[in-house]
């Protein structure tokens, strides 16, 4: 279980978003904060690439190795 006190403007538009959608706070919650994770984690990998000194692959190249 996780509580949570949002400024008033943040849960004046939830509440907003909710009325118009369906959906619960609880969804949105959840889907923001796997949001923030997936990114994070994203974050984490390309800073450690920096920091390795990898070298980088220019976009074209990537695109060609992953068959796009």
């Amino acid at each position: 279980m996780l509580a949570v006190r949002l400024p008033e403007n943040l849960d004046k538009q939830l509440n907003s978003l909710v009325k118009k959608t369906g959906h619960t706070k609880s969804y949105y919650v959840k889907q923001a904060i796997a949001n923030f994770l997936e990114d994070y984690s994203d974050y984490c990998i390309a800073l450690a690439r920096i920091e390795e000194n990898l070298p980088s692959i220019d976009l074209e190249d990537a695109k060609k190795n992953l068959g796009l």
